[in-house]
């Protein structure tokens, strides 16, 4: 499939496919022509992409753990590297979800003063 189709399918927008290619996410194959030629594995890519993505990852972060899933769906391959980055990004959402609700808290706060 080309670029536009596997945009469409992922919903993902061409200039961000462009993008985890130039990141070395993605490999796409080559035509004679030039042409970028998807198929069913990068598709699975770009979903796993996105869903280590909406787990708050950075790309950077993304490009460690592509390599650890494996098979169909979405199991991750043991390892020690892997747990230590784990373990770091659920620190990360606890002090984002601390500081959040502390801002909840001023939040509240302001508003129990004003009534």
């Amino acid at each position: 499939m080309k670029i536009g189709e596997l945009s469409r399918r992922c919903d993902v927008s061409i200039r961000m496919l462009r993008y985890y290619e130039a990141e070395g996410l993605l490999q796409p194959h080559r035509t004679p022509n030039g042409f970028r030629e998807y198929g069913l594995l990068e598709v699975q890519t770009v979903e796993r992409i996105k869903l280590l993505g909406a787990a708050g990852m950075t790309l950077a972060t993304i490009k460690q753990f592509l390599p650890c899933i494996r098979g169909e769906g979405h199991l991750l391959e043991p390892c020690d590297e892997l747990r230590a980055t784990l373990i770091e990004q659920i620190s990360q959402v606890d002090q984002k979800t601390e500081r959040l609700m502390q801002s909840r808290q001023v939040l509240e706060r302001f508003l129990r003063e004003i009534q």
